[in-house]
């Protein structure tokens, strides 16, 4: 339950669903029998039982995020990988609107090249990577963020993709976790920034190819995230310039 609007938090699982679809890889239908949104969905009911936890896809009509199901939607979390150029560019904008307006977003993984991501952030969100399997040890580097709370310092991934330095992102707000890799690079894997009213958090532990989003640990942090971007009334509002007359303020009134 959201104590800020008095009704159940609603999260809304984005995926484009493409890997699922195009059984990439073959056996990802044995680790994320659901899809990898139905894996994060499921993390998240468990966590957050009092929540209202959707999924949608890529191929629904307008993506599953139309107008009205983004009015009702506290947080989306937003999974993208080979089919970021397939987003509407309208339905991009209307999302980018709700967070301005208040909405929260968490990006997961290759979500950071998603074009809601490099609008709202206003640059390239470039990094290095490779995709040998390395074990990923996450650092928490903020254990005072209700993010981080109640998440071992390292989680293990046994087996990921590195994503290193340089990340071509803004400073962020908060920078949470650090992760390191077998092969010796770093990187800034948990970030916080605030657009407009909007929250948002960057995690980027979760790959098609190993079943991360199975981690107890990897869905704390989720959970913990979606709680850390609802917004904190029930008002959604983009940020407007105003043309108050003088004296529409008086002290002591």
């Amino acid at each position: 339950m959201s104590e800020q609007t008095g009704r159940p938090l609603r999260a809304l699982v984005w995926n484009e669903g493409v890997h699922e679809r195009n059984h990439d890889p073959a056996d990802i239908g044995e680790y994320y029998p659901e899809g990898i949104h139905g894996a994060i969905a499921a993390g998240l009911r468990r966590l957050l039982p009092d929540a209202e936890v959707a999924t949608a896809t890529l191929d629904e009509p307008e993506h599953g995020l139309s107008e009205q199901v983004l009015e009702r939607t506290d947080v989306v979390l937003w999974w993208g990988h080979v089919a970021h150029e397939a987003v509407d560019d309208a339905v991009v904008e209307r999302v980018r609107r709700h967070v301005l307006g208040g909405m929260g977003l968490l990006v997961l993984h290759s979500g950071h090249y998603s074009k809601v991501f490099t609008r709202l952030l206003g640059t390239t969100c470039s990094l290095a990577w490779r995709n040998e399997g390395e074990r990923e040890l996450v650092w928490t580097v903020k254990p005072s963020h209700p993010i981080t709370r109640g998440v071992p310092s390292p989680i293990v991934v046994p087996r990921q993709e590195m994503y290193g330095e340089l990340f071509d992102i803004p400073d962020p707000d908060d920078l949470l976790f650090i992760s390191s890799f077998a092969g010796g690079e770093v990187f800034r894997s948990g970030v916080t920034f605030t657009r407009g009213r909007g929250r948002i958090f960057y995690f980027s532990p979760g790959d098609q190819e190993y079943p991360v989003y199975n981690q107890p640990e990897i869905q704390q942090v989720l959970a913990n995230g979606v709680r850390w971007a609802a917004p904190t009334d029930g008002e959604r509002v983009v940020p407007d310039v105003t043309n108050p007359a003088r004296g529409w303020f008086a002290d002591g009134a």
